[in-house]
C-alpha cells in the first residue's frame, strides 16, 4: 500500500491526492494518514503546491463522503427503524433508540460532522445519519468540508514540516486509529451482549 501510494501520487500529483482521499472515504482501510503527509512532504520539495495540496485532499475527502450521506438519505429514518425492529440484537439498537438518536443528531449534527471527519472510522460513518436525519445537503457539505479541510492541514502540514520524515506521521497516528477502531469494537460488542428488547 505504501509503495502504491507513492508511486500513484509523484506520478498523477494532485488528481491523485484528489482519488486516493476520495477513495479513502469510500473503503476507510485505505489510510489518509499516510496519504496527506506524504502529499505534504510532495510539496515540500517543490514538487506541489501546498495549497493546492490541501483543496484536493479536502474536495477528494467531501466527494469520497457524498455516497455514504445519500445512502442514509435513500434509505430513510422509517425503514431503519424497520431494519433495528427485525435485526435490532446484531445491530444492537431498538427502534426508540434510533428515534432518540437523530432527534440528537438535529439538535447537534453541525457539531457532530465537523468533529466526526476529524476521526479515523468515523470520518466515513458520519455521513450516513446525516443523510438519514436529512440534514440539508449545503449544511451537510459545508460543515465536512470544514472538518476534511482542518484534517488535511494537520496531516499535509505535519509532512511538510517533516520533509522526509514524513512517514513518521503515519506510524504515530497509526496506533490512534487502531485504538478508536478497537474501542468501536468493544462498545459494539458489549452492546450486542447486554442487549434487550424493546418492553423487556
Amino acid at each position: 500500500m505504501f509503495d502504491f501510494i507513492v508511486r500513484f501520487i509523484a506520478e498523477h500529483g494532485y488528481l491523485a491526492v484528489f482519488a486516493l482521499m476520495a477513495a479513502e472515504n469510500i473503503f476507510p482501510p485505505i489510510p489518509s494518514e499516510l496519504i496527506m503527509p506524504l502529499a505534504g512532504f510532495t510539496a515540500a520539495s517543490g514538487k506541489l503546491s501546498l495549497f493546492a495540496v490541501l483543496l484536493a485532499g479536502t474536495a477528494g475527502s467531501v466527494a469520497g463522503s457524498a455516497p455514504w450521506y445519500y445512502a442514509g438519505r435513500l434509505y430513510g429514518r422509517k425503514r431503519l427503524r424497520t431494519l433495528a425492529a427485525r435485526h435490532g440484537r446484531w445491530l444492537t439498537v431498538r427502534p426508540d433508540d434510533i428515534d432518540k438518536a437523530l432527534q440528537a443528531f438535529e439538535r447537534h449534527g453541525r457539531k457532530a460532522v465537523l468533529f466526526g471527519r476529524l476521526l479515523p472510522a468515523v470520518r466515513t460513518l458520519i455521513s450516513v445519519p446525516a443523510g438519514i436525519a436529512e440534514m440539508s445537503l449545503p449544511r451537510y457539505l459545508a460543515y465536512s468540508a470544514i472538518g476534511s479541510l482542518i484534517w488535511a492541514c494537520l496531516l499535509a502540514g505535519a509532512g511538510y514540516l517533516l520533509e522526509a520524515q514524513y512517514d513518521t506521521v503515519a506510524r504515530y497516528l497509526d496506533p490512534v486509529s487502531k485504538a478508536i477502531v478497537g474501542f468501536l469494537t468493544a462498545t459494539y460488542l458489549y452492546r450486542l451482549v447486554t442487549y434487550k428488547k424493546e418492553g423487556a
